[in-house]
């Protein structure tokens, strides 16, 4: 069941992980009642926020939660770990993309998808803290790593050739 929860809650970190990306490379426009759109650092724009968007993404996620469960309850003892939102390779789930891998293939990405929501849960933590500490988003941050310095810029290319 440990890793029932890891993959539940893994999966909820790679979606922030990738909320915390995606403003940075653009944002929705404003409208009149909450600015909250144009903001890129996620704390902020969450801050920000009107207290019906909050309840709608907590809503979703207290229907997935209860879903999960009923699904567990449902399935009792012949309940398979990871099955919980009926999606992927076992019989009678969701298949969109019609994977067939054999059951040790299966059994890799199983343990692939698990390994990814650790490091989810482990970086989506780094970028809070991040966030929090320098006040802006991801991308804004990365960035300055691309651009030369302004000393650089004042004194030129020093170095002798061949170096």
């Amino acid at each position: 069941i440990n890793a029932e929860y890891m993959g539940m809650h893994g999966r909820i970190a790679q979606m922030a992980v990738l909320g915390f990306v995606a403003p940075g490379f653009g944002t929705f426009p404003g409208n009149d009642w909450s600015d909250s759109f144009g903001y890129t650092n996620p704390l902020e724009a969450l801050s920000k926020a009107p207290s019906a968007s909050l309840f709608q993404i907590f809503a979703f996620m207290a229907f997935m939660e209860f879903r999960r469960m009923y699904i567990i309850l449902e399935d009792g003892p012949d309940y398979v770990v990871g099955n919980a939102q009926r999606w992927g390779q076992i019989e009678g789930n969701w298949n969109p993309f019609g994977f067939n891998y054999t059951p040790e293939e299966y059994e890799e990405k199983q343990l692939q998808e698990l390994k990814h929501c650790r490091v989810a849960m482990i970086g989506l933590l780094g970028l809070i803290f991040q966030a929090n500490a320098s006040g802006v988003g991801v991308v804004e941050q990365l960035g300055g790593a691309f651009v030369a310095p302004e000393y650089y810029e004042r004194a030129g290319y020093f170095l002798p050739q061949g170096i």
